[in-house]
C-alpha cells in the first residue's frame, strides 16, 4: 500500500482508537492498576485528610495544579522516563475521576 496522507491519517486513527487492544497484557494491567490505585488514593485523600486541614479551599486547586504539571512534563516516547510518566498520568486520571465523583456526591 502506498504512503498517502489518507493512509497516514487512517493509521493514526487506528493507533488512537484500537491502540489499547494491540498493547501487551503487561501494559494493560499496569494502566488499569494505576487508574484504580489513583482513584483509591485520591478518594481517601479527599474524604479523610481534607477534613483535617483548615484551608480546604486551597487544597483542591493545589491538586489541580499538580495534575496540570504532570500533563505538561510529558517526555518523548523514546525517553526512559516515559513508562514512569505513563504510570503517573494514569494515577492522575484516577485522581481526577475521584475528585469529580466526590464533587457530585457533595452536590447532591
Amino acid at each position: 500500500m502506498q504512503k498517502t496522507r489518507v493512509s497516514y491519517i487512517f493509521s493514526k486513527l487506528d493507533k488512537l482508537i484500537l491502540g489499547f487492544l494491540k498493547s501487551s497484557w503487561k501494559d494493560k494491567s499496569i494502566n488499569l492498576l494505576s487508574i484504580l490505585f489513583g482513584y483509591f488514593l485520591f478518594t481517601n485523600l479527599i474524604t479523610n485528610y481534607i477534613s483535617l486541614i483548615r484551608n480546604k479551599v486551597f487544597i483542591v486547586p493545589i491538586l489541580i495544579l499538580v495534575f496540570e504539571i504532570i500533563i505538561r512534563i510529558k517526555p518523548s516516547t523514546n525517553n526512559k522516563f516515559f513508562y514512569l510518566w505513563n504510570i503517573f498520568d494514569k494515577l492522575r486520571i484516577g485522581g481526577i475521576y475521584a475528585l469529580i465523583l466526590e464533587a457530585f456526591k457533595l452536590g447532591s
